[in-house]
This record gives C-alpha cells, structure tokens and sequence, in this order.
C-alpha cells in the first residue's frame, strides 16, 4: 500500500490541503447567518467565526421583557447552530474532497 508513496509528493499535497482550508475557512468566515424568532420581532445575525453581528428587536417588545429575552435567546441559539453547522459542512467537504493518498 505505502511502497508507491512519494514523500516529496505527500508534502506538496499537505500544503495544498493546508492552503485550501485556510481559503474555505476565510470564506466560511465572511459569511453572515440570520436567524429569527417571535415570528420576526426578533433577528440576530452572526459571521462565520460565531461572533454576533447585529440583533434587531422590534418595537412592540421593548415593553415586554421577559418575551424579549426569551426570544433573543431562541434567536442567538439558532444562529450559532447554523455557524456550527456550516463549520461541520466545511470540515466535511474538505475531508472527502481531498486524499492525500492519490486514490
């Protein structure tokens, strides 16, 4: 199995392996995810890294703190699963779109 192995060569893939996920990982990282909750009373987005971006409250929960806070939560929740999940997606395609092994 490893008699055909080219050191050389494994080095020259690694670094184009290393290459590819740096590009992917700055792209993945520029992306913007939005997640709402309340039916739209709430919006919170994230980039990529998982840091928040932007949250929008809509005026008719400024009055009611318990169901803002509530539903930021929900919101802040379901983004930073989308940004994992995106993450999971990357490091997926990423594995199975390279081999280092030429086979």
């Amino acid at each position: 199995m490893f008699d055909k192995l080219n050191l050389g060569d494994l080095g020259k893939v690694l670094e184009e392996i290393q290459e590819k996920a740096k590009k992917i990982q700055e792209e993945s990282e520029s992306k913007i995810f939005t997640a709402k909750s309340g039916g739209g009373l709430v919006k919170v987005s994230a980039n990529g890294k998982g840091e928040i971006v932007d949250i929008e409250i809509d005026d008719s929960l400024m009055e009611d703190k318990d169901s803002m806070q509530i539903l930021l939560i929900s919101a802040i929740n379901d983004v930073l699963k989308m940004v994992e999940d995106e993450k999971k997606r990357v490091a997926m395609n990423l594995m199975s779109s390279t081999n280092p092994f030429g086979q």
